[in-house]
């Protein structure tokens, strides 16, 4: 992760966007971190980060494991192979 001023991306923000790519860029403010630019290099990024941040999802994802620490469904080591 790189880190840079805020005022530098405002100045550079294409070149930033595209160095975001490649890895994330923290953007500070007085010093201190005030976010995060994620580039995407192509749709399927874009969707993967739409669905690991998409609330539903997670909720899904927690109510399964939830059923599997109860002993119910079916962990996926147990799948029989096709």
């Amino acid at each position: 992760m790189r880190r840079v001023k805020l005022s530098e991306v405002k100045d550079r923000f294409s070149e930033y966007l595209r160095l975001a790519e490649k890895e994330r860029i923290i953007v500070t403010r007085h010093g201190k971190p005030a976010g995060v630019l994620i580039g995407f290099e192509t749709e399927d990024d874009w969707f993967d980060y739409r669905l690991e941040n998409d609330p539903r999802f997670l909720a899904r994802v927690d109510a399964a494991r939830a059923e599997l620490r109860k002993g119910k469904g079916i962990r996926i080591e147990d799948l029989p192979l096709a």
